[in-house]
């Protein structure tokens, strides 16, 4: 029994650190915070605006994802800027998103009760979207807001967050062909977007890779 016990304590020790990232996933909001800072750098106040929670909440959950080391900050003037720690927990959790759609059948539904209503879209893969680009027919439009293109983007797309694309549009030919493409698969810009360029006269399509699924996939290639 003596000889046990160590390993026994060196178990729970060790299943109770893994539970600390467990807990601190727990939230819906957290997972969102986590989501945004996915793409990029982000302030408190930016976070708050885009989740429609006070800059005081924002602030709480940020902490708790800071005490598991899962966010990093830094100051920029009167501002607290935060990251993802590292990339690892971007590719963490992408495999969430994806294990949670093929265990959860809501995720499924909800997914699709929503996207109905852009059900005339076309959508394009990221390798058909490449290949288009590369033969110089088709542009792909990156509507995320400009500091998430600045952070990273893939090359050769054009940066249009949605406030600008009506008058970006004026300045194509009806004739051009084009992709959209923003946070990922659970991101409706891309598809706001598309709607509004076919309602302009413009042929268009939803590209639901985004900046992640790329660096998948130049890995593969690579």
């Amino acid at each position: 029994m003596s000889q046990k016990l160590p390993i026994r304590a060196f178990k729970d020790d060790l299943y109770r650190q893994f539970a600390r990232i467990g807990k601190c996933l727990s939230s819906d909001k957290r997972l969102e915070l986590l989501h945004l800072l996915s793409q990029g750098p982000k302030s408190v106040e930016k976070m708050a605006e885009v989740t429609g929670m006070s800059v005081a909440n924002v602030s709480r959950h940020l902490q708790i994802l800071l005490d598991a080391n899962l966010v990093k900050f830094n100051k920029k003037g009167t501002y607290v800027i935060y990251t993802l720690a590292s990339l690892d927990i971007e590719a963490f959790l992408n495999s969430l998103w994806r294990i949670s759609e093929l265990q959860l059948g809501d995720v499924v539904r909800i997914k699709t009760d929503f996207m109905s209503r852009f059900a005339d879209l076309q959508t394009l893969s990221l390798n058909e979207v490449l290949g288009k680009m590369e033969e110089g027919s088709m542009i792909l439009l990156d509507v995320r807001p400009s500091d998430e293109f600045e952070a990273e983007h893939i090359p050769g797309a054009i940066s249009v967050p949605m406030g600008d694309l009506h008058h970006y549009l004026q300045s194509l030919p009806k004739g051009t062909q084009i992709a959209a493409y923003c946070r990922g698969p659970y991101c409706v810009f891309a598809a706001e977007a598309v709607q509004q360029m076919q309602q302009e006269g413009f042929t268009a399509f939803v590209m639901e890779e985004g900046v992640y699924e790329w660096r998948e996939y130049q890995a593969q290639i690579h």
